[in-house]
């Protein structure tokens, strides 16, 4: 959908770059705007969320500039031979849901914090020039402030906010201590092309779309009010190269990435019906689960100020196009 020449251009040939978790759905879309920009990527993944089926999209154009490495963060040994000689990190690897970590604390933190010490390690000790995180606006919790503001005090509710917020204080530890440029990300409901739809753990919108191209009901947990800010993954992709790029060091600042607009769940559910050809399968209403939280908006005024960030692919576009990817995948 997006040309990354045109926002991109020559920045990233011939450089080379580590995506960690990158077969997975935002690291496998993230390795594709890498290929297509020229870079020489290296893919670390373990397959436990992602798959490999999410490269071949891309990897008979990228030739030898891709490189696929099976192995876990937890590994340090191969982060260590991956990330030798790269220019930039991109750190996407992790255990991704609210309530499967209400159900897997320890291995939540094992896997999200501990593998993302591993990686600062890794890249540090191989020179790299920055790290961007992955984080995520589930640090922010359920203050009813909208919208979410970075300097607002976080309030994790769930033990994978809470090891997202731990590994930005890592990012940011990272460059007082040791000079390792770094950028922590929080992403607000990305969506979009192979997000996992078959996962008992499945993000909204996805877990909406199977449902109805199954010609089945879908679920809602709670009332339907809640709300989120729903992010296109180009938009996710683009704001991991614009943090590569900057000028000046990052230092470690959590920046939102998002649209600033925000869908409540009962709205989405009529659109999705509405795209999908199922405008009569409304949504069924099931307990709210422990650790979601209510609303959440993005205020985008850092991402303007430090990264140059501006979304490219609205929430109606990248919902017309999702929807059209799961037509055919599912």
């Amino acid at each position: 959908m997006t040309d990354w020449q045109n926002f991109h251009d020559s920045f990233f040939s011939n450089a080379r770059v580590l995506v960690t978790g990158g077969a997975g759905f935002i690291g496998s879309h993230l390795a594709e705007a890498l290929v297509r920009l020229n870079a020489k990527v290296v893919v670390l993944d373990d397959l436990s969320g992602g798959d490999r089926v999410n490269l071949e999209g891309f990897a008979a154009q990228a030739g030898d500039r891709l490189e696929f490495v099976e192995g876990s963060i937890l590994d340090q040994p191969t982060l260590a031979r991956c990330v030798a000689g790269c220019r930039y990190v991109f750190h996407q690897a992790a255990l991704g849901s609210v309530p499967r970590s209400v159900a897997e604390p320890r291995l939540f933190n094992e896997v999200n914090t501990t593998g993302t010490l591993n990686v600062l390690e890794a890249a540090r000790k191989a020179g790299v020039e920055r790290v961007t995180f992955a984080a995520s606006s589930s640090a922010y919790g359920d203050s009813e402030t909208l919208p979410k503001i970075e300097s607002m005090p976080p309030m994790p509710k769930s033990p994978y906010a809470a090891t997202k917020l731990a590994c930005e204080h890592l990012m940011r530890a990272y460059s007082a201590s040791y000079g390792l440029d770094t950028a922590a990300l929080r992403y607000f409901n990305i969506f979009g092309p192979r997000q996992n739809a078959n996962s008992a753990y499945a993000a909204v919108i996805a877990a909406f779309a199977k449902a109805l191209l199954e010609s089945k009901n879908p679920i809602i947990f709670g009332d339907g009010t809640q709300s989120r800010d729903f992010t296109f993954v180009d938009n996710a992709v683009h704001a991991n190269l614009l943090a590569a790029r900057c000028a000046e060091p990052v230092r470690g600042q959590v920046v939102n990435i998002a649209c600033g607009r925000r869908v409540d769940l009962n709205e989405l559910a009529q659109i999705m019906a509405e795209v999908l050809g199922k405008p009569d399968l409304k949504p069924v209403y099931e307990a709210e689960r422990a650790g979601d939280v209510k609303h959440s908006l993005a205020d985008l005024t850092q991402a303007r100020s430090v990264l140059g960030y501006e979304p490219i692919v609205d929430f109606r576009l990248g919902l017309a196009a999702t929807a059209a990817w799961y037509r055919q995948a599912v």
